[in-house]
């Protein structure tokens, strides 16, 4: 159902994209637009991981430089069934994640310094399988083209602004009608957008959860990662807010419910849905998800990085 309702929200995109086209130039506009949006996508196929990395400064890191993240992550692969990804650490303060590439043997998993150093390496584990899941499901490339093809009918609305619409026909719109258009067909865009992200992450949470094996450990990383983001700014991603879908959690500001213009779902439905699943599972739940809890105690790779309910929380074994 979930894939079901991601290719109707894109053929929606698609049609909107078209129609816009239409409007402004009639029958050979929206083709004319189509062509546009198919070079447009091309060419973020090849390009869109290498730019995003580059505009969070992102560098790669391998075994000798990070051979904790690097190991996990390549542990987390193979459950996963994936080829082993590209690793990058960015320098930011507020943790957070997200992965990007064209397909599995293309793609690279990013993680900010701050994600290391506030979460334990269970919560780490969660997240890190929450990307790789969007790896496998190939939703880097469908959120590369959702956002292409949203952001081309921004421009076309704003193109048709100036030119008033197809006017070989009565058909056209008109000023007021290309007003409406350039108003209404971004916000139309924008919706459609958001909603295939949240379908998405809804879909990731689960795959996630069940290549790490404990759904609790993913609901716990949320919730600190959701309450980090309230109180420490991304500053490169206030700058680049199209950008902000890719991320584990929204990285400009939290949302208390689902509603229209959120990027993701709220936490609190998505941790919802992990208990869900963690039962179902028979995995061990906490009785509570907070921020300053860690649980369960031991990962399943033959060590802990939890210190223990008495001592406090665990800031992982990252530094």
């Amino acid at each position: 159902m979930n894939y079901f309702r991601t290719a109707m929200l894109l053929a929606g995109l698609t049609a909107l994209f078209m129609g816009v086209g239409y409007l402004i130039g009639g029958a050979s506009g929206a083709m004319i637009a189509l062509v546009i949006a198919a070079a447009t996508n091309l060419f973020t196929y090849w390009n869109s991981d290498r730019m995003v990395l580059s505009m969070y400064g992102a560098h790669e890191v391998d075994r000798s430089t990070a051979p904790e993240l690097v190991g996990l992550v390549a542990e987390l692969a193979g459950r996963a069934g994936l080829p082993m990804p590209r690793v990058f650490l960015m320098d930011e303060a507020q943790p957070n994640a997200f992965a990007t590439g064209r397909n599995p043997e293309n793609a690279a998993v990013a993680v900010t310094t701050g994600l290391m150093h506030q979460l334990s390496r269970e919560e780490l584990a969660g997240v890190i399988a929450h990307e790789l899941a969007h790896i496998k499901h190939h939703d880097t490339l469908l959120m590369t083209i959702t956002a292409t093809i949203a952001g081309a009918i921004s421009m076309l609305a704003q193109f048709g602004m100036f030119f008033g619409g197809h006017r070989d026909n009565n058909n056209g719109p008109g000023i007021v009608g290309s007003i409406l258009m350039m108003i209404l067909a971004p916000l139309g865009a924008m919706l459609v957008q958001m909603a295939i992200s949240r379908t998405r992450e809804y879909a990731a949470d689960n795959l996630g959860a069940r290549i790490v094996g404990q759904p609790m450990w993913l609901a716990s990383a949320l919730v600190k990662i959701e309450g980090a983001a309230h109180q420490v700014p991304n500053f490169e991603a206030e700058r680049n807010p199209a950008t902000a879908h890719m991320f584990i959690i929204n990285p400009l500001s939290g949302h208390g419910v689902d509603n229209l213009f959120a990027t993701h779902p709220s936490t609190q439905n998505r941790i919802a849905a992990l208990q869900q699943l963690a039962a179902e599972l028979g995995a061990q739940a906490a009785p509570s998800v907070g921020a300053n809890e860690n649980y369960p105690p031991a990962s399943p790779w033959g060590r802990s990085s939890s210190r223990g309910p008495s001592r406090g929380p665990s800031r992982g074994p990252w530094g």
